[in-house]
């Protein structure tokens, strides 16, 4: 992860990522909810998109593996914007132009990355590595 991107932004560089992150994941997971909520139409890809959506949604949200939940993010949203995907009934991308909008920011964050708050950034950032100094012989 760390050879994806080569800086995890602090500071305000960072917490714009966090927004944009927590935007996206947000939405990806209240469209899941609606996705398996739906009562009339229990089909196996229903629960596939939904369960997928979820899972790129939390992941985003904790920042864990954000190109890959950024790339399935938006693959579910564009899929909405061209119709590839029935609506179930009540679905948050009423229009295209918010599916698209969506797609465009999940893209934004595979092109920028997580960000220094994110789960991401603990396990795969830069480590300071500390090198004891060497032990010497005292001098006789």
């Amino acid at each position: 992860m760390q050879r994806s991107f080569s800086s995890f932004p602090a500071g305000w560089p960072g917490a714009g990522l966090l927004l944009l992150r927590v935007a996206v994941g947000f939405t990806a997971v209240m469209q899941s909810w609606l996705w398996l909520a739906e009562r009339e139409q229990r089909t196996l890809l229903l629960w596939s998109i939904g369960l997928l959506a979820l899972i790129s949604g939390v992941a985003l949200l904790i920042g864990y593996f954000t190109p890959v939940a950024g790339v399935l993010a938006g693959l579910g949203s564009l899929g909405f914007a061209l119709s590839w995907f029935a609506a179930p009934g009540p679905h948050l991308f009423d229009q295209k132009l918010a599916a698209i909008f969506v797609a465009i920011m999940s893209a934004a964050l595979v092109f920028l990355g997580p960000g220094a708050f994110s789960l991401d950034s603990r396990l795969f950032g830069r480590r300071e590595v500390f090198i004891p100094p060497a032990a010497r012989a005292p001098k006789a």
